[in-house]
């Protein structure tokens, strides 16, 4: 089926007579079973996500030697070096190890280390990892990084440090195996017990953390002052975790709902800064805070400057530190924006203008002398939601092109790049996302050969882009304390989104209006009749001005919805976003 501007895909269930378990609404019930959550107790437990359910940090694979590891390192005042990453995920990660250590050990010789993204790249770097060891470092942790890192682990294990690896990213298929560490701790190692193969770094490095706590104690219930660190550091597990698109189920959810919870009241000084200067104090930090408000202003330090600031923010307990680099991370964070919204534009036209754009053309890639290096990745995004393409956006410079790659699903741009390797100079990636570099005077045979690639495996449905329903409802149900327990199921994010609802004839009661700037929304009322009545909603469209002149009122349609809440002056009434329609004749 489909509708104006995606093809509808309704995951299910049809049955609209589910017998929910007790005290669970019948459209709740109805959600969750076309994820997959029929039983009364999984119910339960993804209904009220609780600290008690993560799984135990001694089954973490090399938990326990690390842990182990680094009590020894602290007691024998050794220097300890946290090797981080330059996004959200590895910010966090590093702050929630180094604050655990300096919790019990406040004098502890722990640094970090974070390589410059446009400078070293990502991962564990061999010239750092080398001078870290040559200025006298005995442990040397990374965080959501190094689970390939051959070169520096050989590097490490030479100058006499002992390498303790904590990732998350997929494992080395390749003859050489897992790196030469002292620890490799990681939840999908191979005869591992860890329930859960998808902690986001910020889980792995808070399950690392808690095993620290429970080995430097010896005891499985820790003292209050570490409990109450353990509990601090939740949020900034939270914020790498949500931030990082990892699938918010299981502990993962458990992490960002309990991490959530917390935030507002949170005791890390640069936590609150970074609150206050994304104009959140007093709101209710939900997972959209993070993903447009907390995240881009943290990962924004990343890509327009150095990472190790962000880190400061967190680890530092001086407000007089902490505001100033969260005021900057805010003008950073604006700069990119400001950036993005430059190569966005000239991208978009130049795709439009190399027919990149046209049916028999199924993806595109672009170059140009003056993209930043670390927004092109961003705004392949942004093409690739608009376009329903795979993009690459590379940067020139001078004999060679680097740059970035996102892709839609049911293409795989990793098999893409594979299949013109011999075009490329280097490439890494998965499914959805990828990195390359090659020669400038290749492009052009690089272009084609992947052009041929994808047309030959994207057929026309998929440059439609999909929409997935979880099942069918009636305006009617959509009373206040169902849309509340809708709202309820969050944090939401991949594996977890928002609830979307297909409701069947509906009618436009007035003529739609378009709002915003440049009339780049839509504000319309739909109504549905019943056997009890008429029930109306007030929806908002997003970014679908321009299909005012298709809709008018008295139209019937079927509509796909997400319901939610909205408080104005103090009154609560249910809306809805629009995400699709469907005009019926």
């Amino acid at each position: 089926m489909r509708g104006l501007t995606r093809r509808w895909v309704l995951t299910g269930p049809k049955d609209r007579d589910l017998r929910p378990p007790d005290g669970v609404d019948p459209l709740i019930c109805r959600v969750l079973a076309a994820r997959g959550l029929t039983d009364p107790g999984k119910i339960r437990e993804f209904c009220t996500p609780r600290l008690l359910d993560l799984p135990e940090p001694a089954t973490l694979p090399g938990a326990d030697r690390a842990a182990a590891r680094l009590v020894a390192a602290v007691r024998a005042r050794e220097r300890i070096v946290i090797y981080g990453d330059y996004d959200v995920d590895g910010i966090t990660a590093t702050a929630i190890l180094y604050r655990t250590i300096r919790c019990v050990a406040p004098d502890a010789d722990v640094r970090t280390y974070v390589p410059h993204r446009l400078e070293e790249g990502y991962g564990l770097n061999e010239d750092a990892i080398r001078q870290i060891v040559a200025d006298g470092a005995n442990v040397i942790v990374t965080v959501d990084c190094g689970i390939t890192a051959h070169g520096p682990a050989a590097i490490a294990k030479a100058g006499g440090a002992d390498l303790i690896i904590t990732d998350h990213h997929n494992l080395p298929d390749d003859a050489a195996g897992l790196p030469d560490a002292y620890a490799l701790v990681h939840p999908r190692l191979p005869g591992g017990a860890y329930p859960f193969g998808e902690l986001a770094g910020a889980g792995v490095a808070f399950s690392l953390a808690w095993r620290f706590a429970t080995t430097w104690t010896g005891s499985e219930r820790v003292g209050d002052v570490l409990q109450k660190t353990l509990l601090d550091l939740l949020p900034l597990a939270a914020l790498g975790t949500i931030a990082d698109v990892v699938p918010l189920v299981g502990p993962n959810r458990v992490i960002a709902a309990c991490g959530l919870r917390l935030i507002r009241d949170t005791s890390i000084i640069g936590l609150r800064a970074l609150i206050e200067a994304s104009d959140l104090v007093g709101e209710h930090i939900d997972a959209e805070h993070v993903g447009f408000r907390l995240g881009p202003r943290l990962n924004a330090c990343g890509r327009m400057g150095h990472a190790g600031e962000a880190v400061t923010l967190f680890t530092t307990d001086d407000p007089a530190i902490a505001a100033p680099i969260a005021e900057m991370l805010a003008k950073m964070n604006r700069d990119r924006q400001q950036t993005e919204r430059a190569i966005v534009a000239q991208a978009d036209e130049m795709a439009r203008n190399a027919g990149m754009t046209d049916p028999d053309r199924r993806v595109i890639v672009l170059a140009h002398d003056d993209w930043h290096p670390g927004v092109v990745g961003i705004v392949c995004s942004r093409l690739v939601d608009r376009y329903s393409r795979p993009t690459i956006l590379l940067q020139r410079q001078g004999d060679v092109c680097k740059g970035s790659a996102r892709s839609i699903d049911g293409y795989s741009i990793h098999a893409g790049l594979c299949a013109c390797a011999d075009h490329l100079q280097s490439f890494g990636g998965h499914d959805a996302a990828a990195g390359l570099s090659l020669a400038t005077d290749r492009l052009p045979d690089f272009i084609a050969a992947l052009t041929a690639h994808a047309n030959a495996h994207i057929d026309g449905e998929q440059l439609t882009p999909s929409l997935h329903i979880d099942c069918d409802a009636s305006l009617p149900e959509l009373q206040m304390e169902t849309v509340r327990r809708i709202g309820a199921l969050s944090p939401f994010g991949r594996d977890n989104p928002r609830p979307t609802l297909r409701v069947c004839e509906v009618v436009v009661m007035e003529p739609p209006r378009q709002m915003g700037g440049h009339g780049a929304h839509l504000s319309l009322r739909l109504r549905q009749d019943g056997p009890n009545g008429r029930q109306g909603i007030r929806c908002v469209w997003w970014n679908a001005g321009k299909l005012a002149s298709d809709l008018a009122a008295g139209m019937r349609l079927d509509a796909v919805i997400e319901p939610k809440l909205n408080t104005w002056n103090g009154r609560t009434t249910v809306e809805a976003e629009i995400r699709d329609v469907l005009v019926r004749t």
